[in-house]
């Protein structure tokens, strides 16, 4: 596109994210432009439209549509235990730490289709601590939280998700925790006990529960600079003194609003503990 045509593009896509606002109350307004310009175009190819307005038209008056679209407003990509140090240092540095609670509560903020939260879990149950530990697992979108809660994944995805395991540290065989079903696999129930999924916005919800860990990965560098400081803020606020945040490979707090707030105990990992004031 030439410089002209990418600015009236971008202008038509901020009016589309404003429409939905208004239509929906979903808030994409302050996610980044150049992250929103790539999504709103395979959008437009999915439903046959070729400018942002028409695809404003669709959602605004077609609510079935805006369902199946919204899948395009958010990222979802993940897998199980993605980024192996980071589950082999939340294993080998912070669980010793959150064992010494009585309880634990964890928040996955952006939780998208459920892999980070179920091997979450597993995690905690190879530590000993899940039966006294409760996972909130959030995000926006209706369709990826009951992707989330069903547990189930493509069977082709389970060798990488295996992999994953073993460099997480992996104390079994990651088919001790799941069953096969219909060209897939479904998670142990067991798991989903102590899992709680909900719908919550970090561009418009407030702090629901005190937590001793949120791992949000992966989901701040969709955000413009306001909306990561908002994000960043619900965390430190909902976190308990010297509670423990972790971010993306390529997310960092360094010159947020809120970098004071924490420091960065597991640099490698991107894993943060909250200062006390």
């Amino acid at each position: 596109m030439k410089d002209q045509e990418v600015e009236l593009f971008d202008m038509e896509v901020r009016l589309l994210i404003e429409a939905v606002y208004l239509r929906y109350h979903y808030d994409f307004r302050n996610y980044a432009v150049s992250s929103l310009r790539r999504r709103m175009r395979h959008a437009m190819m999915r439903f046959g439209c070729e400018r942002p307005s028409d695809l404003q038209h669709r959602l605004l008056h077609e609510p079935d549509v805006f369902a199946q679209a919204l899948q395009y407003f958010t990222v979802q990509v993940s897998e199980m235990f993605r980024d192996p140090g980071y589950f082999l240092a939340l294993r080998q540095q912070v669980l010793p730490v959150l064992g010494t609670y009585p309880s634990i509560k964890l928040w996955v903020a952006g939780c998208s289709t459920g892999e980070e939260v179920w091997s979450l879990a597993i995690l905690l149950a190879e530590e000993g601590l899940l039966e006294r530990s409760l996972i909130y697992a959030t995000d926006i979108n209706p369709e990826s939280l009951k992707l989330a809660e069903a547990g189930a994944f493509a069977l082709d995805r389970i060798a990488g998700f295996s992999r994953n395991y073993v460099a997480a540290g992996g104390k079994r065989s990651l088919s001790d925790y799941y069953t096969g079903a219909y060209q897939g696999v479904v998670f142990d129930r067991g798991l989903k006990k102590r899992i709680v999924f909900a719908d919550h916005s970090l561009a418009t919800d407030s702090v629901f529960s005190e937590v001793n860990l949120v791992s949000c990965r992966n989901v701040l560098i969709y955000f413009n600079r306001g909306l990561q400081d908002r994000a960043v803020g619900l965390f430190r606020d909902a976190l308990v003194p010297r509670g423990f945040l972790g971010l993306g490979s390529k997310e960092s707090l360094q010159f947020g609003m809120h970098a004071h707030d924490f420091e960065l105990c597991v640099p490698a990992q991107r894993l943060y503990r909250k200062v006390v004031a």
